[in-house]
C-alpha cells in the first residue's frame, strides 16, 4: 500500500532513507526530513505491506516532480517494491507534472522503464 508520510513515520522514514549512500549522517538525515515535514513542494511516500518497507521522495519543480531519494529495506530488495513505488508515484503526479529523476535516482528510473517496456512487448 503507498501511503503519505506523517510524523509518526519519522524513525521508520530515516531508517529507511540511511541506507541511501548520500543519507548516511544522522545531521543530514533529520535535515532532510525535516523538509519533507515542512516544505510544501516535498513528498514523502511509504510502501507498507505488513511492515512499512520503502520509501520515496519527491520535490516539485519547473512544472516536474522529481524523485529525489527511493528506498527499500535490504532484505526486501529485488521484490519490485521500488518499482512499485515509482509506478505509484508517476500515477499521483502524471496530470500534473513531468515525473523525473535527479542525479541520486536517475540509474534506478532508467532500469523501472526499461524493464517496463520490455515486460509489454
Amino acid at each position: 500500500m503507498f501511503i503519505r508520510y506523517k510524523k509518526s513515520f519519522e524513525k521508520i522514514a530515516m531508517g529507511l532513507l540511511s541506507f541511501m549512500p548520500e543519507c548516511k549522517d544522522v545531521k543530514k538525515l533529520q535535515e532532510i526530513i525535516s523538509e519533507y515535514e515542512t516544505n510544501s513542494s516535498w513528498y514523502l511516500f511509504l510502501w507498507k505491506e505488513e511492515d512499512i518497507l520503502g520509501t520515496i521522495g519527491v520535490r516539485i519543480e519547473e512544472g516536474e516532480a522529481v524523485i529525489q531519494h527511493v528506498s527499500v529495506s535490504p532484505s526486501h530488495r529485488n521484490l519490485g517494491i521500488g518499482k512499485k513505488m515509482y509506478h505509484h508515484v508517476c500515477k499521483h503526479f502524471e496530470k500534473e507534472y513531468l515525473v523525473c529523476s535527479d542525479e541520486y535516482t536517475e540509474s534506478f528510473l532508467e532500469k523501472c522503464d526499461t524493464e517496463s517496456s520490455s515486460s509489454s512487448v
